[in-house]
């Protein structure tokens, strides 16, 4: 069998780009958690603020996406190589049900996704340059700012939409699964200006995901 090169890995990358930040969302390998709860009538603005928190979702899973698909392209380590492809297969499930919830609003995603795939990416690509403990601690903090920010979203969704509130409830312990396997592995603790500045970037995509 042929051995993949830099090249097929390079397109096949292209690829998934493409199709995670501008295609139609995959099918989901896990039943749909808003299926669990009865779809209730929104107000008007209750409709838009529930579309506009589960667009920054939707945001979030491609940059996730792109998160670890940076980190994986880069590593030697086989073994962290699978481990980040397979988060990111799993994160490709919350990508589907966001798109899904969105759908449900009669909405659609951000329409900067492609610019925060390839900034994620890089980002990524970047931590584990850095090495692998550090790319671990990176998606430690990551998932505890992800799962943060979803407690924050449970906090704000209308009470009457539940289908969202299940969407987001499954992903936040999703997240904090991914956070914990990852300092399981040996996840090294990041600079101390690192983590504030990832939050301040992560802040600059809700404000713009949450309108556009």
């Amino acid at each position: 069998m042929r051995r993949s090169t830099a090249t097929d890995r390079l397109i096949g990358g292209l690829a998934r780009a493409l199709a995670t930040s501008l295609g139609p969302a995959p099918a989901p390998a896990l039943p749909y958690p808003g299926e669990s709860q009865p779809e209730s009538p929104l107000e008007e603005g209750e409709r838009r603020h529930s579309a506009g928190l589960m667009r920054i979702n939707h945001a979030g899973e491609v940059c996730a996406q792109a998160l670890y698909l940076g980190q994986a392209a880069v590593t030697r380590d086989p073994r962290l190589q699978r481990h980040l492809v397979e988060a990111a297969e799993e994160e490709a499930d919350h990508l589907a049900w966001c798109a899904r919830r969105l759908q449900e609003l009669g909405e659609r995603p951000s329409l900067l996704n492609p610019v925060w795939y390839a900034g994620s990416f890089a980002i990524g690509a970047a931590a584990g340059l850095m090495g692998d403990r550090v790319s671990l601690g990176f998606i430690v903090e990551t998932e505890r700012q992800v799962e943060s920010h979803l407690g924050d979203h449970l906090q704000r969704l209308p009470a009457p939409d539940r289908r969202s509130r299940a969407v987001v409830h499954a992903m936040q312990a999703d997240e904090a699964r991914h956070g914990a396997d990852a300092r399981a592995a040996g996840a090294a603790n990041l600079p101390s200006p690192v983590p504030p500045l990832m939050a301040a970037a992560a802040a600059v995509m809700k404000v713009l995901a949450y309108r556009l």
